[in-house]
């Protein structure tokens, strides 16, 4: 059933049940604070959307601290490549720092509910942008997950325009995860067989933005998600969360745990690295080189659990800077795969684009 579809034989009026649910703007968090038992029919995902079951495979950890580089180097290829995701360890952000910032999101959706709401908006040119799931109202269904969002580079927001109660560690976070980008993308680009400079050449190290979730105990967890089936757009997604885990990757038709390792950051391509060897940004312009992996997050029992997605890619801003395969990735034995497009004109598809199983790079496949 669409989104925007009232059924008149079950008497269920979705369109007023998810702007009544919306207008309370105390997102998933509300919900479970007031005590229910049974899930909104608005969050209820279709069976075969929802089965929970997992199977076991090791996720390639990368230690970025070895002084073997060349090695470094074929595990990222080979992950990114193979998987779409790794994990690294001393990656140089202190522990202290990681624990603060997970701390930060948990202070922003515990504080006192009068004052969160003055951040709960649709409006994405605001600073900072709080809801529960930004596709609403056009998903098939809601997600049980409340997320605060930032765009933190090129241009950072006046600090005092972020939320007190997570101001300073989540400016601190951002510059960590700053320069883990320049050392991740010059890895990246010589895994590509590139200049190590080639991709932050392209500027790709230079927007960040970062999101907080919080995704609450859920009291029926087979009924619903924590995140829909999706690819990440932007270039690269560094993630931190905590100990509950619940996120899994799907590889060769089967949902695969990523656990929690104390310690490490996971690492995903986008669709904009994925081309043929890595992500959406990374796909395309690798010409499929890398792989931009579906994934999702389950519901669960457990919770809150909290988790800091930050996302390296074009910003909001309009630009005319051309993307498509990188030249030296394209022969008449691998010809481009996608069209070229602006980085403007694919930020505003990806953030207009509700998270409904279909891969956004299937929008500019030739």
């Amino acid at each position: 059933m669409a989104a925007t579809t009232t059924s008149v034989i079950s008497g269920y009026d979705r369109p007023t049940e998810l702007k009544a649910f919306d207008q309370t703007k105390t997102g998933v968090k509300g919900l479970v604070d007031a005590g229910i038992r049974q899930i909104p029919r608005i969050f209820i995902h279709p069976p075969e959307t929802s089965p929970k079951t997992s199977t076991i495979f090791e996720i390639p950890v990368v230690d970025l601290g070895s002084t073997d580089r060349a090695s470094t180097v074929e595990k990222i290829r080979a992950a990114s490549e193979n998987l779409g995701f790794f994990q690294v360890v001393n990656h140089g952000i202190p522990v202290t720092v990681m624990d603060e910032m997970l701390q930060g999101v948990r202070r922003f959706h515990e504080q006192d509910v009068e004052v969160k709401k003055q951040f709960y908006t649709r409006d994405l040119s605001r600073t900072v942008v709080y809801n529960s799931n930004f596709d609403l109202h056009s998903s098939p269904a809601a997600n049980w997950r409340d997320t605060f969002f930032s765009f933190m580079a090129p241009s950072p927001p006046p600090p005092e325009e972020l939320p007190e109660v997570c101001r300073d560690i989540q400016i601190e976070y951002s510059n960590q995860v700053m320069k883990l980008g320049g050392l991740l993308f010059r890895l990246i680009s010589e895994a590509l067989g590139l200049n190590d400079n080639h991709l932050r050449d392209l500027d790709f190290d230079k927007g960040l933005s970062i999101a907080g979730h919080c995704y609450p105990a859920c009291p029926q967890p087979d009924l619903t998600m924590g995140t829909t089936k999706h690819t990440d757009g932007g270039f690269l997604t560094v993630l931190l969360h905590d100990e509950i885990g619940g996120l899994q990757i799907l590889h060769q038709n089967q949902w695969i745990d990523v656990p929690p390792i104390p310690g490490a950051l996971v690492i995903n391509i986008g669709d904009l690295l994925q081309a043929r060897s890595f992500s959406l940004v990374l796909q395309i312009l690798s010409n499929d080189k890398l792989r931009s992996v579906e994934h999702r997050v389950v519901a669960n029992e457990k919770g809150p659990r909290v988790s800091v997605a930050c996302f390296f890619g074009p910003s909001l801003a309009p630009s005319k800077k051309v993307l498509g395969p990188l030249p030296e990735l394209v022969s008449d034995e691998n010809p481009p795969r996608y069209r070229e497009t602006t980085f403007h004109e694919y930020g505003q598809y990806s953030s207009s684009k509700a998270l409904d199983g279909v891969p956004r790079l299937l929008h500019w496949r030739i």
